[in-house]
């Protein structure tokens, strides 16, 4: 029998050092019975997908996981194939916070940033 070699893949998303802290932070004060953060791209906005960050009480088995220091981040299944090779940042200045994403997929996005166009 031969033996089989298999490798780690790496995540279809990559989170910075300052996402994975937020993540640790969301996760601190998560709603009872969250299981982890996960990412999504559901269709809206006026370039078509956007971004979307929320709790889960569940985990989907088709759903990427990404085990983070502060907790477990999942990657939507029908979202993966959008995210591939992406990075997911925390920024923070005088007037806003929020995740922002390097994302090599995007063909274009809104004036407003709300979406992006594959």
């Amino acid at each position: 029998m031969t033996e089989v070699k298999t490798r780690a893949r790496p995540a279809a998303v990559r989170l910075t050092p300052a996402a994975e802290a937020r993540v640790a932070e969301l996760m601190a004060r998560a709603p009872e019975g969250a299981v982890g953060v996960k990412l999504s791209t559901p269709r809206r906005g006026c370039s078509g997908l956007a971004y979307s960050v929320d709790y889960v009480t569940a985990q989907d088995p088709l759903d990427e996981k990404i085990e983070t220091p502060g907790g477990a981040f999942y990657i939507d299944a029908g979202s993966v194939l959008y995210l591939i090779g992406s990075t997911m940042d925390w920024v923070e200045d005088d007037f806003t916070a929020g995740f922002v994403f390097q994302n090599p997929n995007a063909k274009g996005a809104c004036g407003c940033g709300e979406s992006f166009t594959i």
